[in-house]
C-alpha cells in the first residue's frame, strides 16, 4: 500500500499524538459539543477579493489541540487550508475527547474532524454505517511506553506494576492490553486488574500521578510521553517498532456522511489544503512545528517547553495515508481484548476525494484496505 507520509524525525533533518486523546498541556474549556476557535473572515468580503465559491458558506472543523492533530494545528494556523476554501469560512472547535467529537459530529454542529481509530470506528458503527465516513489520514506513531526507571528496568519487569493508558478502550489503552496478552499475561479489561495494573488515567492528570508515584509508567500518547520523560521517566518501548513497516494510525480525518454528499466540493478542498500542510511540513520543518507549538500556546494559554516539544516533534509521522490495514487491526484487538463486538467496518472509507488529490498533486494514491464505501 503506497504511502504518502513523511516523519516528522526525518524532516527536523532535513517533519499530532487519545487519544484520543486527552492532553497535558492544560485542560480547554467546552462549550457544547467543542469550544468555538476565533471567527473566521465573512464570506462576502472573501468572494469580493475574488475567492472561489463553493457549495457551502462554511465549515465546521473540529480537533485537538494536540501534536497528533498536527496537520490541523498547522494548516488552520498558517491558513493552507483556508486558501484551498476560498470564500468558503472554515469555524474551528477544539475537542478534549473523540467520543464528545463524534456526538457533535452525529448531532449536526461539526462537520469534518481529525480522531483517533477507535472513537471513529466506535462511531460508525454505533450509528449503524449511517454517521461518517473516513476521508484520509493525518497522523502515525507518536504513542511509547515510559516507565520509573528505578522501578522497570526491563518489559519482563511490567508484570506487577501499575502502568497508566489514557481512558478504557480508547487507542492506546487497546494496543497495551493486546501487548500483554501477547506476553502470556492476563489482565481483565474492565477492570484493569491483572498480571499488571492497567489504570485508566485522563493524560492531564498522569504526569502528577508519575511524579507521586501512584503510576510506574504509562503507554500513552506524545506530547504526554515526552513530559514523562522530562519528568524523570524513561522510554522503554515505541510503539512504531510493533508495526510492520513501523506505521500505524494515530489520527484521521473524518467527514459526516450528509456533509459529504451536500458538499463534496467543500470535503475536496479541505483535502486539498490538508495535503498541502504536509508539503509544507516538510518544506519548512522547524517553522511547522514552531506553528504547531503557536497554535496550542493560543488554545490553551501556555505553550509546550523544547524539552517535550523537541522529542515528541520527531516521533510523530504526518500522512495522507489513512494506513487503513493498521486500523483494522487495532479494530481485531479490541474484539480479542472483549471490550467490541465485532463490527462491520465495511464502507467506513472513502478515499476517493483525497486520491483525486493526490492524483492531481504528482502523488501516489493511498488504500483502503477492502473497507471502502461502494459508489454509486
Amino acid at each position: 500500500m503506497p504511502a504518502t507520509g513523511t516523519t516528522l524525525t526525518t524532516l527536523r533533518r532535513g517533519v499530532a499524538a487519545a487519544a484520543a486523546l486527552p492532553l497535558l498541556i492544560g485542560a480547554l474549556a467546552s462549550c457544547g459539543y467543542g469550544s468555538q476557535a476565533e471567527e473566521p473572515a465573512d464570506k462576502k468580503a472573501n468572494a469580493a477579493a475574488g475567492d472561489k465559491l463553493l457549495s457551502a458558506s462554511e465549515v465546521r472543523i473540529g480537533y485537538f489541540p494536540n501534536l497528533t492533530h498536527a496537520t490541523a494545528l498547522v494548516g488552520i494556523q498558517e491558513g493552507l487550508i483556508a486558501k484551498e476554501l476560498g470564500a468558503t469560512a472554515i469555524k474551528p472547535q477544539t475537542f478534549n475527547a473523540g467520543p464528545s467529537e463524534i456526538e457533535a459530529l452525529g448531532g449536526g454542529s461539526l462537520d469534518i474532524g481529525f480522531i483517533g481509530p477507535s472513537p471513529a470506528i466506535n462511531g460508525y458503527v454505533k450509528s449503524k454505517s449511517s454517521n461518517l465516513r473516513i476521508i484520509s489520514g493525518a497522523a502515525s506513531g507518536g504513542v511509547k511506553l515510559v516507565v520509573n526507571p528505578d522501578r522497570i528496568k526491563s518489559l519482563d519487569d511490567l508484570k506487577g506494576k501499575k502502568i497508566a493508558t489514557p481512558q478504557k478502550g480508547n487507542t492506546q489503552d487497546v494496543a497495551f492490553l493486546n501487548w500483554i496478552a501477547e506476553k502470556g499475561w492476563k489482565v481483565d479489561p474492565e477492570s484493569g486488574k491483572g498480571d499488571v495494573s492497567v489504570v485508566r488515567t485522563d493524560n492531564k492528570v498522569t504526569p502528577n500521578a508519575f511524579k507521586q508515584g501512584s503510576i510506574d509508567g504509562a503507554w500513552v500518547p506524545e506530547p504526554t510521553a515526552s513530559k514523562l520523560v522530562s519528568d524523570g521517566a524513561s522510554v522503554l518501548l515505541d510503539e512504531t517498532d510493533l508495526w510492520p513497516d513501523k506505521k500505524f494510525v494515530i489520527t484521521n480525518v473524518i467527514v459526516s456522511q450528509k456533509f459529504l454528499k451536500e458538499h463534496p466540493d467543500v470535503v475536496e478542498a479541505v483535502l486539498a489544503g490538508t495535503v498541502k500542510t504536509n508539503e509544507w511540513i516538510n518544506a519548512n520543518p522547524d517553522k511547522a512545528k514552531a506553528s504547531a507549538n503557536a497554535a496550542l500556546k493560543a488554545l490553551s494559554g501556555k505553550e509546550l517547553e523544547p524539552a517535550v516539544i523537541d522529542p515528541a516533534w520527531k516521533g510523530i509521522l504526518v500522512t495522507d495515508d489513512p494506513l487503513a490495514a493498521t486500523l483494522k487491526t487495532e479494530s481485531d484487538w479490541a474484539v480479542k481484548a472483549k471490550l467490541i463486538e465485532q463490527p462491520d467496518l465495511a464502507g467506513i472509507y472513502d478515499l476517493t476525494l483525497l486520491n483525486k488529490v493526490l492524483k492531481a498533486a504528482g502523488k501516489p494514491g493511498v488504500a483502503d484496505a477492502g473497507l471502502g464505501a461502494k459508489q454509486s
